[in-house]
This record gives structure tokens, C-alpha cells and sequence, in this order.
């Protein structure tokens, strides 16, 4: 899997097929069996602790359902990699922690706390908390799963322009097909671990491979069997006949 500078690349495939395991794998949190995962030429898999907090320096990461720190409001969850990781005084803080707040649309929510706002709006604040150090790579877990239509619309418009704006690489995790066409450039479709398809948008629209037909057009009967594998239930109910 490529993902070169500058392009919105998107990951999709059915749950437990193994897209989040590939951003776990980018971020050093857990270490690959076997093969080689390199970010701007460095081998993940050789960095010790302090080269990998070097490293995720210049990593976004928009977690699934936000994962908003609870007890900070708005303004300091987007603050936190800044002092986690700059010696930006307090003022220069302020001022870049508002600039990303208004890029969001959310500089008025400031000083909310997270069990004050919606949940499109907590994806929202999640999404400038991942954007503050303006990172060479970031990567979304399933930025779109439960938010409404109207929000989900916003957040895939804010992933591409803020993809544009950094001039960055982004690496999109999730399920939802037209929204995910909608801003990608590039599609890689996994299936049990593997990858099994891989196009543009406009490509895998009309591909002709089961797997893609099946999950682009939600499509109940193909490769991806609705009934987790085993026996069946006229065999774990003593019905089946016997010739």
C-alpha cells in the first residue's frame, strides 16, 4: 500500500477486515509479524520509544467517536498536543488553538465541555485536535460512523480542504461508500487481512469484482456471507437428513 504526499487515500472493507490494524501499524502500536511499514523513509518497526514519539509529532489522528478528553472543555483538547509537544508560549497557544477552532466552524464552542456538544460537533473538535501541529500524515478511524447526514457531509468536506489546505498525506478508514468516493483519491478495498481491490472511486463505481459489487452496491449476497462460519443450524439442531 502506497500513500503518497498531498493525496486522500481511503481503506474500506467490512469490520474485522483489518483497516484499523493498518493505522495501528503506522503508529508503532503494535509491530508488524512481517514485512516493512516505512513513513518518509523510516522503518517503523526499528524505532525505540523516543523515535517513535518523534515520529507521531508529525502524525495526526482523528480517533473513532472522537475520544475527547472528558474533563478538558473544547479549547484545551485542541491545546493538548500543542503543550504535549511545542515550548509555544500560552499566547502563542491561544491564538493557533482559535485559528483551528474556526477552521472547524467551533471557535464559539471554546469554552464548552465535550458533554455539552453534539456529536458531529465532537468529531469536529477532534478533527482540529488532530489537525494542531499541522502534521505531514493524518489518519481518520471512521470519522463518519454516527453522525447524521448534515454532519457527515461537513466532516468529509473539512477532510478533504484540510488535506489540500496542509498539503498533507491522509489516510481514511471507513465504511461509508458515497462519502468516502465523494473526497478520495485512491481506494484500497481489504478483505479477511488481504488486499483484494484497489482504484480510483470512478473505478471501483463500476468494477466488476465480486467483493467490490458487493460492498459498494450493499448488495446482501456475495463473497462476505452474512452468517459467521460453522456448522449449520439444521446440524447444531439435529435436523439435518442423512442418506
Amino acid at each position: 500500500m502506497d500513500f503518497p504526499r498531498g493525496k486522500l487515500i481511503a481503506v474500506m472493507g467490512g469490520s474485522g477486515s483489518g483497516k484499523t490494524t493498518i493505522l495501528r501499524l503506522i503508529g508503532g502500536q503494535i509491530r508488524a509479524q512481517r514485512g516493512s511499514i516505512k513513513v518518509n523513509g523510516q522503518e517503523i518497526a526499528e524505532l525505540d520509544t523516543q523515535g517513535l514519539y518523534a515520529i507521531r509529532r508529525k502524525m495526526g489522528m482523528l480517533f473513532q467517536h472522537g475520544a475527547l478528553f472528558t474533563d478538558l472543555n473544547v479549547f484545551d483538547n485542541v491545546a493538548f498536543p500543542m503543550r504535549e509537544h511545542t515550548n509555544l508560549s500560552e499566547a502563542m497557544i491561544r491564538d493557533l488553538v482559535l485559528l483551528k477552532l474556526q477552521a472547524v466552524g467551533l471557535r464559539n464552542a471554546a469554552a464548552l465541555m465535550p458533554a455539552e456538544i453534539s456529536g458531529g460537533m465532537a468529531r469536529r473538535v477532534a478533527l482540529a485536535r488532530a489537525v494542531a501541529l499541522d502534521p505531514e500524515l493524518l489518519m481518520y478511524d471512521e470519522p463518519f460512523a454516527g453522525l447524521d447526514p448534515i454532519s457527515m457531509g461537513v466532516a468529509a468536506n473539512l477532510i478533504r480542504n484540510l488535506n489540500d489546505a496542509l498539503g498533507s498525506t491522509s489516510i481514511l478508514v471507513s465504511h461509508d461508500v458515497h462519502e468516502t468516493f465523494a473526497i478520495a483519491d485512491y481506494v484500497y478495498f481489504l478483505s479477511k487481512g488481504k488486499i483484494v481491490a484497489q482504484g480510483t472511486p470512478a473505478e471501483m463505481r463500476v468494477s466488476e469484482d465480486p467483493y467490490v459489487k458487493q460492498f459498494v452496491h450493499a448488495e446482501a449476497d456475495g463473497p462476505v456471507p452474512f452468517h459467521y462460519p460453522g456448522a449449520s443450524l439444521q446440524a447444531e439442531l439435529g435436523l439435518e437428513t442423512r442418506a
